[in-house]
């Protein structure tokens, strides 16, 4: 399994009325470290082949984020069967190496030519794996 991480700075934009991460930021980090991931990872052929929605999305909080916490966000690709993808998303305190949430997302895979999901073909497995 191969694993993807970010470092990120709370900043105010993501802060709730009660000067806590709010919940939006953490689904639009989530969907951000996905497609950094899948950037990074994919060919110039598949870019411009393939893409992925957002099909389900599942999250735990366990701790807060406020101003300033350096953040280590963490991915990984647990499952990729058919047209569906699963992907793990775990967000750390960097400096106490707190959890401080844990996602699931299942996503879909999509063919750029029809706009309808796809089976997710083996070189694509294998960029995760």
């Amino acid at each position: 399994m191969q694993i993807f991480e970010k470092q990120i700075i709370v900043s105010s934009k993501d802060l709730d009325e009660r000067k806590h991460v709010n919940n939006v930021r953490y689904v639009q980090w989530v969907q951000d470290i996905a497609e950094q991931h899948w950037n990074i990872e994919a060919s110039a052929n598949l870019l411009n082949t393939y893409y992925w929605v957002m099909i389900s999305h599942h999250i735990h909080y366990k701790g807060e984020a406020l101003l300033g916490d350096e953040l280590l966000l963490k991915t990984f690709v647990t499952l990729s069967d058919g047209v569906k993808s699963t992907r793990i998303v775990e967000v750390y305190n960097y400096n106490s190496n707190k959890l401080l949430t844990t996602s699931e997302t299942i996503w879909c895979l999509m063919a750029v030519e029809t706009n309808r999901p796809t089976r997710i073909i083996p070189e694509i497995k294998t960029l995760f794996s």
